[in-house]
């Protein structure tokens, strides 16, 4: 489905891609009635979307928004929305994700939750992630993913995964975002973290009303597409190359593997990949095996 230029518009089914300015395409997660939590379905939209947008030459920036009232809830824990794996071609190199136990959990989060967050953030070309109301567990991954994020004062964000038993999401970036002290008190009290407080952490770039939230994305998207391609581009791998070589993508491995320990562990002791006594009640239920899939999370 690829685009040559920014007049052809692709079409999806948990997203919508638009041009709302020349040089800026905008991906919106368009789930409201889930408040945009991530299915399988819109992993592999919003995968596609990125491609379109990474290989349009016309476009410099690329805004990632949500649908109101919530950015993102985060991943989708009621289902694949009818969806299996052999539905979306995998686009890393573990291989099936049907393997029972840890093997084919390890190959499933590998590919749809650290390895395609990690894709979004080495997109090269800026990315403006506009966040409003909930922002929560693989919400933070999306805003994460993306090198500028524009918060309208009511935005709040948490991690709640330690709750259920597991050391916080797959794409743990938690103590280059809001430094390692406060990635610890949020993820051992999973608290909510205000827009303000996020601001003056250094995770979120601007606050602003909600009613000015998309329209600030936009203005900010412009200012940078006045500016050479190549250029940006070189910026953002030149920034992103900086944090690496302090060994952020050592230590996410590393923290992906514990994770993995933690689902294992929780099977082992629980029979499900979450500690059900952090679960909200009547959640449980969600969590069952599913033939030739693992267990669903």
């Amino acid at each position: 489905m690829a685009i040559d230029t920014m007049s052809e518009i692709p079409s999806y089914e948990t997203i919508t891609y638009a041009h709302p300015l020349p040089g800026v395409a905008q991906i919106t997660l368009n789930r409201p009635k889930a408040r945009n939590a991530q299915d399988l379905q819109m992993t592999y939209d919003l995968n596609d979307a990125f491609e379109q947008a990474a290989a349009d030459g016309e476009v410099k920036v690329i805004i990632l928004a949500g649908a109101d009232p919530h950015f993102c809830a985060g991943h989708d824990l009621s289902g694949d929305s009818g969806k299996t794996w052999a539905d979306f071609p995998q686009v890393n190199t573990w291989g099936s994700f049907d393997p029972p136990g840890a093997e084919g959990r390890f190959a499933r989060e590998s590919e749809i939750y650290l390895g395609m967050t990690e894709r979004w953030r080495n997109v090269p070309k800026p990315t403006i992630a506009a966040v409003q109301g909930k922002c929560i567990a693989g919400g933070l991954m999306l805003a994460w993913a993306c090198d500028i994020i524009i918060a309208s004062a009511d935005a709040e964000f948490r991690d709640p995964v330690v709750e259920m038993g597991v050391c916080g999401v797959e794409f743990f970036a938690h103590p280059w975002e809001v430094g390692p002290r406060k990635a610890k008190e949020l993820l051992f009290t999973a608290d909510w973290l205000g827009a303000e407080e996020a601001r003056q952490l250094g995770m979120v770039n601007q606050v602003v009303p909600r009613d000015e939230l998309l329209a600030t994305a936009l203005a900010m998207a412009e200012r940078i597409a006045q500016k050479p391609l190549f250029a940006l581009k070189l910026t953002k791998e030149a920034v992103n190359q900086t944090q690496d070589a302090m060994g952020r993508p050592n230590a996410m491995s590393q923290v992906f593997a514990l994770h993995q320990l933690c689902h294992s562990h929780n099977v082992q002791v629980h029979g499900i990949p979450v500690d059900p006594g952090g679960l909200p009640k009547g959640m449980r239920g969600r969590f069952v095996k599913k033939p030739a899939s693992g267990i669903s999370e």
